[in-house]
């Protein structure tokens, strides 16, 4: 990367963050954003952190465990996304779920230059399509962690059978867009509404951005790519909560069970990617799984510690 440019991060506490450049696209200049905190003492072991839809990285708990753990920690928040994100740009936008291996590829290049030797990829959702793909794609990580990975859209089957047709819409109609989730996840979480956590809405709105035809036509196109199986090479650990809710109005379920993904997606699909896979199932945890209750998430990082710990 040559002489890089660090910033202060704007959640503060030791955080400092690099511009990634990236190539321009129909948008104009984009850029991915890496943040990083590196632990007290000297290490080589890292952890790098991919978010998912309509996310970026926020989650400080997330970061303090690895520190403790003896993990340098790093996140990157993709083109278009949280830090990322610019005014001109359709928010969260790719054509191509492989396009994030660049500023992936960017992210441990810097990792590497800090003499990191030992590096875990951590993807929720999104993210978890994402890393499990560039895992496949690629031998430069040695070990990966998928946080509910988005493995198959969760719609009726007769909804699920009619996406072929907005798939091809996201090749005429790349612009043209959906309903995406509904606000009740994003306000289970933000403390200003019926949760614990505080996030930048205009990064991670309650009321969401678009899906647009040419997201979705990119993930469905990533997704089959998984569904018809994957060689990761390294350990893979795949978490995921013990339900789903598929409701459209507020229950208070939701602050127990997934509320955006089908678990059983999350399980059938995790024996598909490697030879070397753990599953585990978290009671009651939601989405984000580190975003859970108190003793759900100390439970994920728990789980977290003793599998990597075991390596």
């Amino acid at each position: 990367m040559g002489k890089r440019e660090e910033n202060q991060d704007v959640l503060k506490n030791n955080f400092k963050n690099i511009k990634l450049p990236l190539p321009n696209d129909k948008d104009g200049e984009q850029f991915a954003t890496l943040i990083y905190r590196k632990c007290e003492q000297q290490s080589q072991k890292s952890i790098l952190y991919v978010h998912g839809f309509i996310d970026y990285f926020y989650q400080i708990e997330l970061a303090d465990h690895f520190n403790k753990w003896g993990y340098n920690f790093y996140a990157v928040d993709l083109r278009k996304y949280g830090r990322s994100l610019m005014e001109y740009q359709h928010p969260n936008y790719i054509e191509d779920i492989h396009s994030y291996f660049e500023e992936i590829d960017l992210s441990i290049e810097i990792m590497q230059e800090d003499g990191n030797t030992n590096i875990t990829l951590l993807g929720h959702s999104t993210g978890g399509l994402i890393s499990s793909l560039y895992a496949h794609h690629h031998n430069n990580i040695d070990a990966l962690i998928l946080n509910s990975p988005f493995f198959e859209i969760n719609v009726p089957p007769l909804i699920k059978s009619l996406s072929p047709i907005v798939a091809l819409l996201g090749a005429i109609y790349p612009y043209g867009s959906m309903d995406s989730l509904t606000e009740h996840y994003p306000e289970s979480l933000h403390k200003d509404y019926k949760g614990e956590w505080n996030f930048n809405t205009d990064w991670k709105p309650t009321t969401s951005f678009p899906t647009y035809f040419g997201w979705f036509r990119a993930i469905r196109k990533a997704q089959k790519e998984l569904q018809a199986g994957l060689n990761i090479k390294c350990p893979v650990l795949v978490m995921h909560s013990d339900k789903s809710y598929k409701g459209k109005t507020w229950d208070d379920i939701i602050y127990i069970s997934d509320g955006v993904l089908d678990v059983d997606d999350i399980d059938k699909y995790a024996d598909v990617i490697g030879n070397n896979i753990t599953k585990i199932e978290i009671i009651n945890g939601i989405h984000d799984l580190v975003l859970s209750k108190k003793e759900v998430r100390d439970n994920v990082y728990s789980q977290m510690k003793n599998w990597i710990d075991n390596l």
